[in-house]
């Protein structure tokens, strides 16, 4: 699951000319869902979302303040397009959770947000529309967030990259065994050999009588 979080003055959603939502200030969430999302990353998203600190105090300090601590508006719109992979110049879709699925789990995200939040603070555009997503970005701010994969150790993505690409080297030069240069370096040479054959038989040689 993947997100895109703006802090605005304000946002909007217009579908065929018309407004069909509309915040002033808070943040807009563009939300692109996997086919590997869960309910663990919903919560997950849901909590980061809600608390992320991108607003100022009543003092003036930098990054003290979340959304809720604000009891400012969020506007969510789904963004397939988040979970796109490039091939050559063209994007491909293939990772993003098909239509049918995705409904249902976007609106239990919704249901989530609303939940642990101000029901009426929670706005959204319209799922699957063709949409035009005016956004004032305050800052501008804009934050990048990404669910840990199901099952990971750690949950910090960019972490959780490192640890894997470790391992599948590890895995890797186990598969492979001793290198060929390491084979050579650790193989008698010929010449060693002959040496060694015509020493032994010269020292036979001498203790015979």
């Amino acid at each position: 699951m993947k997100a895109v979080v703006q802090r605005v003055t304000r946002a909007s959603v217009t579908v065929g000319g018309e407004q069909i939502s509309a915040i002033g200030q808070g943040l807009c969430v563009l939300l692109g869902i996997s086919l590997e999302d869960t309910q663990k990353e919903l919560e997950y998203m849901v909590r980061k979302i809600l608390n992320l600190r991108v607003f100022e105090d009543e003092s003036g300090k930098h990054w003290s303040k979340s959304v809720m601590d604000k009891q400012y508006e969020v506007l969510c719109v789904s963004q397939f397009t988040l979970q796109s992979i490039l091939k050559g110049n063209k994007p491909d879709f293939h990772l993003a959770m098909p239509t049918a699925q995705a409904e249902g789990f976007y609106n239990s995200f919704l249901e989530q947000l609303r939940k642990a939040y101000r029901p009426e603070f929670i706005k959204d555009g319209k799922f699957g529309a063709y949409m035009q997503v005016h956004i004032q970005n305050d800052g501008p701010v804009t934050i990048e967030l990404e669910s840990p994969a199901a099952g990971a150790t750690t949950s910090d993505p960019k972490q959780l990259s490192k640890v894997e690409k470790q391992q599948q080297r590890k895995e890797k030069t186990r598969a492979k065994g001793p290198s060929e240069s390491s084979k050579e370096r650790n193989a008698p040479r010929k010449e060693d050999c002959s040496a060694s054959s015509g020493a032994e038989g010269d020292v036979s040689s001498e203790r015979e009588p």
